[in-house]
């Protein structure tokens, strides 16, 4: 170690997060793009939301879908930025905004192909004024292609490629996809992002991401692909595994209190069976074989034996047996679990004015750093031009105030 390293100031850096210093020009919208950009805020990044008061970000609006009169989804994607108006059908606006991104590192979008073109904003037009920016575009069909004109939302994105048609009973219809999959697209658009930010490192070089939703769904269906080359027709699986029986979801004595269950060896499923006192000679099914080959009856047994179980305990004494058994969790179950409070992974977040209410922090830890995850909530509209316009763009208060008026920032 160092002399600098056991400074004061180098201790301060090994506490920095590991994308401080990285700031975000963060033109997303809805779900899948914020959602990248949220995640990279949470690794230290700082981004700033532009938007304005006539097309404000959809998730910003009350949704009683969420139980609640205010914008709960928008609370998961949007917290840590920090917020300005931008009316970018104004000419000064746009020019502002490219302000904004020449002092970034990375600019990320999320409109159909086109767009930021039309508003003078295009990866061309950017790098005018950032030679060496990482430029992300989040689509529903990316930026080339016969398709690339389709919009679409998340249940769209898994009916394009495939999830849907793969997830569901075999005797069942597709399963309508929401919002693992635009946070499924956010979270590849968010490696892609520091992929392209470390390639920048090595080379200097400018890069624009081109990331489809669909496509990412396609990714996650390749053993399904690689049947279908071969003439093969996939079925839908249900819970069921090619190599696991019982593999699945089991009611237990509680209502909808269901315990999960996979078993991959003849011994595991020994133990199943004496933890739920069924042991014996003529234990059926005792190879995996015929348990794969009558996955139906399988299923069936395991639920008489569990129907007058307690979830919960049945799981802790076959987890300490070695079986691979939990109880399917509720949202309650989460939020109060002392494991995810300990880590983080869901905490406590306030601010003046708004009650304190759980949020989701990030899923990863780093060693020499304490500033991961959520450090303050979803900012106001506008909550944040002081810092933007005032100290990085120098724009005095007389000179926003003629813009305010103008409707330039609004």
């Amino acid at each position: 170690m160092t002399q600098s390293d056991n400074s004061s100031a180098g201790k301060a850096r090994a506490l920095r997060a590991p994308l401080a210093g990285v700031r975000i020009a963060d033109f997303t919208i809805h779900a899948a793009g914020p959602f990248c950009t949220h995640l990279l805020s949470q690794l230290g990044a700082e981004c700033i939301k532009i938007e304005s008061l006539t097309r404000p970000d959809a998730f910003r609006k009350p949704h009683a879908v969420y139980g609640r009169m205010s914008a709960a989804t928008f609370d998961q994607v949007s917290a840590n930025k920090l917020s300005v108006r931008l009316n970018l059908k104004q000419p000064e606006a746009v020019a502002l905004a490219r302000r904004i991104v020449a002092l970034s590192d990375v600019a990320a979008e999320s409109f159909r192909p086109g767009v930021m073109k039309r508003l003078g904003l295009s990866f061309d037009d950017l790098r005018q004024v950032k030679p060496d920016l990482v430029l992300l575009s989040l689509s529903s069909c990316g930026q080339s292609g016969p398709d690339s004109h389709f919009a679409g939302y998340a249940p769209l994105f898994g009916a394009w490629g495939g999830l849907g048609w793969m997830s569901g009973y075999s005797d069942g219809p597709p399963v309508e996809m929401r919002h693992v999959m635009d946070h499924a697209a956010g979270a590849h658009a968010a490696l892609a992002t520091v992929a392209a930010l470390n390639q920048r490192r090595r080379t200097g070089q400018a890069q624009h991401v081109d990331l489809a939703a669909r496509e990412v769904a396609s990714a996650m269906i390749g053993d399904a692909l690689v049947l279908a080359s071969l003439g093969i027709v996939p079925e839908r699986p249900g819970n069921a595994d090619l190599a696991m029986s019982p593999h699945g979801v089991y009611p237990t004595a509680q209502p909808d209190r269901w315990l999960t269950l996979a078993i991959r060896t003849d011994s595991q499923w020994r133990t199943l069976a004496r933890e739920l006192g069924q042991d014996g000679a003529d234990l059926p099914f005792a190879a995996a074989s015929a348990r794969l080959d009558n996955r139906a009856e399988v299923d069936r047994l395991v639920t008489q034996w569990l129907a007058s179980r307690d979830a919960d305990a049945t799981a802790q004494r076959l987890q300490q047996a070695g079986v691979c058994a939990h109880v399917s969790w509720t949202m309650q179950d989460i939020a109060s679990d002392p494991h995810l409070r300990a880590r983080g992974a869901v905490t406590t977040v306030e601010a003046p004015g708004i009650p304190a209410r759980l949020a989701v922090g990030a899923p990863a830890r780093f060693s020499g750093s304490d500033q991961i995850g959520i450090r303050r909530l979803t900012p106001a509209l506008g909550q944040d031009e002081d810092y933007v316009f005032g100290e990085l763009l120098g724009l005095d208060r007389a000179q926003r105030a003629d813009l305010e008026a103008r409707e330039v920032i609004l």
